[in-house]
């Protein structure tokens, strides 16, 4: 049973880009088409200890990247040398980089609306182009950072194994393609 389920996993973990998708999104993706997810969500374990803090979307340099959420431009400029985007949507925030902006502080945007264009520049793929984009919620102090593919239908993967009453969240690069193939199988439940 244990060689299947890993004959299982490897076949769905290589027979597809690691994306995810629901049939009822919130949001939109911030690359058209939908992207590969280069490296997923690892929140950190505490405020100011490592991890990756928003995920990475394969894209090519000059692609437009697209507000994920309609929203009014927090900032449109440098940080540390590195074009970056946030859109406020509420006591939510989405953060896009590296994106030089063709958007400015205060304007509004809709879903969709081209924000930038994606550069290779401080790319978290370099030499390759990948667009960082993340989700935070509340400001200061009170902030905390969100998987941002829970905008796309995507995020985190419980898994429930068969002898346990409480789910376990699945991490890494091969989540969301689990998350597929376990809606796939839900018509075994």
């Amino acid at each position: 049973m244990r060689v299947l389920v890993v004959v299982l996993v490897v076949l769905v973990v290589g027979a597809s880009p690691a994306r995810a998708s629901s049939p009822d999104p919130a949001g939109r993706w911030p690359l058209a088409p939908e992207p590969q997810v280069v490296r997923g969500f690892e929140p950190p374990p505490s405020p100011y200890a490592s991890g990756h803090r928003g995920v990475d979307l394969a894209g090519t340099p000059g692609q437009p990247v697209l507000a994920a959420l309609p929203g009014r431009v927090g900032f449109a400029g440098s940080i540390g040398g590195k074009p970056v985007v946030t859109v406020v949507h509420g006591s939510r925030r989405t953060t896009y980089e590296p994106v030089v902006a063709a958007v400015g502080a205060g304007d509004v945007v809709a879903a969709g609306q081209v924000l930038g264009r994606l550069v290779v520049i401080d790319s978290h793929c370099f030499p390759a182009a990948c667009l960082h984009w993340g989700l935070i919620e509340g400001s200061g102090g009170d902030q905390v950072y969100l998987d941002p593919l829970t905008l796309v239908g995507g995020g985190p993967v419980r898994l429930l194994p068969l002898w346990r009453d409480d789910p376990v969240e699945a991490r890494g690069p091969w989540a969301p393609a689990l998350q597929r193939w376990s809606r796939q199988l839900d018509f075994l439940a």
